[in-house]
């Protein structure tokens, strides 16, 4: 195997597993938060959805990207295409809508009350719920292009046009699909990304201006400026990857035939947030991290009351 592919193939297959790992134990972490607990604050809810946003784009992109690296062929048909692809766009769309909820919630927690702000605060635990589902149609609806141009690899050369996954082709068959298409794309995400930077850049700003305020609400709300920090470090690690990402999507809109290489370039650095954000969630959540500690040390029992009767046994 050629030593480009080789780490291009390792590269892909710890990011995804890291970001699968870490995805599935925020997930795990918060199953059992709602098992022992009547309810989620609503911060809690949207940290468990991005999980469950990032780990559906890794599983329907990362997967698939790294068994073709590795030389698996002819993974999907054209039905199994349209549904991955489709899949993975909604994923991936939910990842900056949500994070971009997140960054907004916060802010308006963490807002100094206000005539508008004093009656919405209460209400917004009620919101989480409507909110989810208006970004799942939402996506729905900007994706829903997606299954059309989508099939499997044909023999031969790639047509104009056309993105080469690997695993996939999505062909968009004209310039004009496609600039249309990446114009619904990048605006979406420009949208939200400039929301999440605005609202991240209020939350800083109430940090910086309002030191006393906010450490009157920390002792009050239980570490809302630790989640307010935790808050900020997601939108500025997706704003980075975000930058990267589009960067490469808008040089691919100016060539009729994408390289592969640039193709793998984009998958894996617009795959980072997703496997990078769960250590953050767990390293700065703390009821994410003592539920793996409690977990860990529950195991740690059982493995030394096995040696202790081992010990016994051979003793005698």
């Amino acid at each position: 195997m050629d030593l480009c592919v080789t780490i291009k193939g390792v590269s892909f297959l710890l990011q995804t597993g890291m970001g699968i790992l870490g995805n599935s134990v925020v997930l795990l972490a918060y199953a059992h938060i709602i098992y022992s607990e009547p309810k989620l604050l609503p911060v809690d809810m949207i940290l468990c959805h991005l999980a469950f946003a990032n780990l559906l784009l890794l599983l329907t992109r990362c997967v698939p990207q790294t068994m073709t690296v590795f030389g698996l062929r002819d993974l999907l048909n054209d039905a199994g295409c349209k549904v991955v692809i489709y899949a993975y766009r909604i994923g991936r769309a939910l990842s900056v809508c949500i994070t971009c909820m997140l960054s907004v919630f916060q802010a308006i927690t963490i807002a100094p009350a206000g005539p508008h702000l004093s009656r919405l605060k209460p209400a917004l635990p009620s919101l989480v719920i409507p909110t989810f589902a208006s970004l799942w149609f939402l996506n729905m609806a900007i994706c829903i292009a997606a299954p059309f141009f989508s099939m499997a690899p044909r023999n031969g050369t790639v047509p104009a046009f056309t993105l080469n996954l690997g695993f996939c082709h999505v062909d968009f068959r004209d310039n004009l699909s496609y600039v249309i298409n990446g114009i619904a794309v990048s605006g979406r995400d420009f949208a939200f990304v400039a929301l999440m930077l605005g609202s991240s850049g209020y939350i800083l700003f109430l940090l910086h201006r309002h030191s006393r305020q906010v450490r009157g609400i920390r002792r009050t709300q239980g570490g809302g400026t630790r989640a307010a920090k935790t808050v900020v470090t997601l939108v500025v690690l997706y704003a980075v990857f975000f930058g990267i990402d589009n960067v490469i999507w808008i040089y691919m809109l100016t060539v009729a035939k994408v390289s592969p290489v640039v193709a793998d370039m984009r998958v894996f650095f617009s795959s980072c947030y997703a496997s990078l954000s769960p250590y953050f969630i767990i390293s700065s959540n703390k009821k994410v991290k003592a539920k793996i500690v409690c977990a860990a040390e529950q195991e740690q029992p059982s493995g030394n009351t096995k040696e202790s009767s081992e010990v016994t046994i051979t003793s005698k």
